[in-house]
Parts: C-alpha cells; structure tokens; sequence
C-alpha cells in the first residue's frame, strides 16, 4: 500500500514528531538552503529544550535565529556562530550550550551518522581544543583524534526540487548539509520549492533518494536573503 508523504503545510509536516528535548538537524549554509518554512514551523510549535545540529544558526531574527530569540534552543552543535549576535552572547553567558566542529568534522560526522559508520579518525583539530578528552591514535606515523557520528531524532531539508516520493534534487551551495542530515535522522521531514509526480525528475538527477524522506510540503514565497551584501557600485 503506497504511503502518502506530501502534507498540506509545515505545521501539519512536524505534528507528532516534534516534542521538548529532542535533537533535530537543520540544513543549509549561512541563510542558503534552510527550511525557513519548517523552521517557522518549529517556532509557532513552542516546542523546547532542543539540540540543534546545523552548520550555524541563522542571523538575529532570520533562520535559526528566530528559536534562539525565544529561548526554544538549549544546545547548538556547530562550527560558526557567524553573524549572530546572540549567538554569541548567549554563549559567552553561558545561557546556551555548544560543541564546536571543524566544518569538514561536522559534515563527515552527519555523514557517517547516515552511513552506519559510528566513529572515525580525523587529523583536523589534533593539538587543539577541540581533540580534549577524545581519544588519539597514530596511523603511519601520525596523530588522529576519534570523532563520533551524529545522529537525530528529526531533520529538517530544504530541497529546490522533489517528487511525492520524497526523491530530491538541490541546488548549487544548498547542497551542503542537506542531503547528508536527510540520511542521519530517524524522521526527515523535507520543504521543497518544486513539487512533481514521481517521474518528474530524471533519475540520474536525483541527489537524495526518497527512501529517507518521511514527509514532504511544498513551500511557497521564499524569501531568499543575503547574509552579509558583499559587492560594490559598478563604475560608471
């Protein structure tokens, strides 16, 4: 009997599977990505006391931002704090805990997560901070430090284009983190700004299989922001 995955809105997507105390990865890079709609979702839900794994945590107001202003976050599990402000200062004060990652680390450590892999070695952050109270080992002559996978209990995707299936194509930097976090959760709930039948999408294009997709909303009116506007007038 064929499951039906398409929700009629973010709300609905998240219902019975968003609870106080849970770890929920969240994709994207910077403000490239996300799931604005289901973060909002998140949000709207009260919901509290959460582990969030993600890259970084949005900008004040925007993002990830909007659950750390209402106090929704109690861990981030990250490798930039970037250009929120509160961010860091909830950090500094100690109102929000946070384990720091390499962003290769981080990425490999979601990856791993998906592919049943429990633990690696990585010579990225030997002789830091980052490698205190984990275990060392020399390979060939040189050290490596012992990264655990990450795993949770709900991601949250943001794809450019799916089918009913949940089969996923990203576009361009959104594929960071993205498709690795869809394979590392125990649900994974997906927004996408394209929504087919199956078929609609040629099979070499697809990025992320349905098969790790739980659930799926086709978002609308996306608000694509620019983090920091780099660029300067054009001469005259």
């Amino acid at each position: 009997m064929a499951v039906n995955k398409v929700y009629p809105d973010a709300g609905a997507a998240l219902e019975g599977v968003v609870r106080d105390g849970i770890t929920i990865m969240a994709g994207g890079f910077g403000l490239c990505g996300i799931p604005e709609k289901l973060i909002d979702a998140l949000v709207d839900s009260g919901v509290k006391d959460l582990t969030i794994i993600s890259n970084n945590c949005g900008i004040d107001g925007a993002g990830l931002g909007k659950l750390l202003e209402r106090g929704q976050i109690r861990k981030m599990i990250s490798s930039y704090v970037g250009e929120n402000k509160l961010f860091a200062e909830q950090y500094l004060s100690g109102a929000l805990e946070l384990e720091f990652n390499p962003q290769g680390t981080l990425a490999e450590r979601i990856r791993a997560g998906g592919a049943g892999i429990p633990a690696f070695f990585t010579k990225t952050g030997v002789g830091t901070l980052v490698a205190e109270g984990k275990e060392l080992r020399e390979f060939d002559g040189e050290t490596y430090v012992m990264e655990r996978a990450l795993k949770a209990d709900l991601a949250i995707v943001k794809a450019q284009k799916g089918d009913t299936e949940g089969n996923l194509v990203f576009n361009k930097t959104a594929r960071n983190f993205n498709p690795e976090m869809a394979t590392a959760a125990a649900v994974t709930v997906v927004e996408v700004e394209e929504l087919v039948e199956v078929g609609g999408i040629d099979p070499d294009a697809v990025h992320t299989p349905g098969i790790f997709v739980s659930r799926i909303i086709h978002g609308i009116n996306y608000e694509k922001r620019i983090e920091r506007v780099t660029t300067r007038p054009r001469a005259a």
